[in-house]
């Protein structure tokens, strides 16, 4: 399956593919998102947080000191920021491995500084900045990834 893209010009555009990501994610998903400081990878949090039906009240927003804030829901939305990790063996005690990819929904930003944390079956979403908006490219094998892609297969895709 071809890794869909699309261009995502202002916040909104952003928090609303986000929700429509989250409507379609089940217990277990786990979603790694990537891209430089400022890319919007904590607005598409926000937007899949609604979207998995986290509460509006419930104030969402990036766990990087925190390094996990878990939202709760119909399903627990477990946002994770990997950003101040300096090697994969500060995993070790902090649990992460009894969430990821087992309870509620798993959205990992900086994924790549702890790579065995992520299952086979991780839904990668891109990010880049371009121009004032963003583009999004959604990668990955299986399932999951299949049902994120029908979910957004109205959306109008940049590819």
């Amino acid at each position: 399956m071809t890794a869909p893209t699309f261009v995502l010009p202002d916040l909104e555009a952003t928090h609303a593919i986000g929700r429509r990501i989250g409507a379609a994610a089940l217990a277990g998903d786990v979603f790694a998102a990537v891209g430089d400081l400022g890319a919007g990878k904590t607005s598409l949090a926000q937007g899949i947080a609604r979207g998995v039906g986290v509460p509006p009240e419930e104030y969402v927003n990036s766990p990087t000191f925190a390094i996990l804030q878990s939202h709760p829901g119909p399903l627990t939305f477990h946002h994770i920021d990997l950003y101040r990790l300096g090697d994969e063996d500060e995993l070790l005690g902090l649990g992460l491995d009894e969430i990821v990819g087992v309870d509620g929904v798993s959205y990992v930003e900086w994924p790549r500084r702890a790579p065995s944390l992520l299952p086979a079956t991780t839904i990668w979403l891109g990010l880049t900045i371009e121009g004032a908006g963003r583009r999004l490219i959604v990668a990955g094998v299986g399932a999951g990834f299949a049902r994120v892609c029908a979910a957004l297969s109205d959306e109008r895709p940049d590819n």
